[in-house]
């Protein structure tokens, strides 16, 4: 007789089969930010917004989804790595029309602190952890 869908022993494989999409979908939605976060610190090497703007919508599409289980903060680091790389690009931008070289300073900063929160998202997702939420932002 099959298993009921619904039943107790279908439980587990279900809820592997859920935790094997979320990792997959994690693993997209942080290489596509790493295509972006490494070409914004590599000179001349730039790569078209859309591709942050997809992962981010993937990530919020997909969070629901991981709500309880140890991804869900993994989504809510990459939604909040873009969210704060992108208001402290706009808070510097002006830098730029007044201090060329200031402004190259700070998104030089920035970048490299994007980069620096998805690696370290990526290698804590291999290692099947949690993200800690008061790690730098």
């Amino acid at each position: 007789m099959e298993p009921d869908r619904y039943s107790a022993e279908s439980l587990p494989a279900r809820q592997a089969a859920a935790d094997g999409s979320l990792v997959t979908v994690g693993w997209i939605s942080y290489l596509l930010h790493l295509v972006v976060a490494v070409a914004a610190v590599l000179p001349g090497a730039q790569v078209s917004i859309a591709i942050l703007i997809v992962a981010l919508l993937i990530d919020l599409v997909k969070r629901g989804d991981a709500e309880g289980t140890w991804q869900a903060s993994h989504f809510r680091w990459r939604i909040r790595s873009v969210i704060w790389a992108a208001v402290l690009y706009l808070v510097t931008s002006p830098l730029w029309l007044f201090f060329l070289i200031p402004g190259w300073i700070a998104w030089i900063v920035i970048s490299i602190w994007f980069l620096y929160r998805i690696v370290l998202g990526m290698v804590r997702m291999n290692r099947r952890q949690a993200m800690e939420t008061s790690s730098v932002v």
